[in-house]
């Protein structure tokens, strides 16, 4: 597993340094100190960042994404004690909004491409139209 520092995770990442310690403070990530006292991040903090941004874009607080954090991990170890009610309502919820997002997004993409077929054939019929007149 390589190590990196809090520059080289913000740069591959997409994520600013700021941001990347406030994670750490809220417990969604952690890093080692090295003997000089910097941040050293394991390699696959890249992919919990990533992971992290999706669910924060998603509407989920980070109270609620540090309790589901260990669902994303393999294997997994989980502990159910701390799923209260709320919690779970609050999840579900969030869940529900996830799913009419991707609605939203599936449709939109469709009419894209839709758009994009449309145009593409309208271009074929022009050229075998001049095609045709030569």
């Amino acid at each position: 597993m390589g190590h990196m520092r809090i520059g080289e995770l913000a740069e591959r990442t997409g994520t600013s340094r700021r941001l990347l310690r406030y994670y750490e403070e809220q417990g969604l990530i952690a890093a080692k100190r090295s003997p000089n006292g910097y941040r050293d991040y394991d390699e696959r903090f890249v992919d919990r960042v990533m992971q992290i941004r999706g669910l924060l874009d998603a509407g989920l607080p980070t109270r609620i994404i540090r309790q589901i954090l260990p669902c994303l991990d393999k294997p997994r170890v989980i502990h159910f004690s701390d799923a209260t009610p709320e919690m779970l309502a609050t999840l579900e919820h969030e869940r529900d909004r996830m799913t009419e997002r991707i609605k939203h997004l599936t449709r939109n993409r469709d009419a894209v491409s839709e758009y994009l077929e449309a145009v593409r054939n309208e271009d074929h019929t022009e050229e075998a139209e001049e095609a045709a007149a030569l």
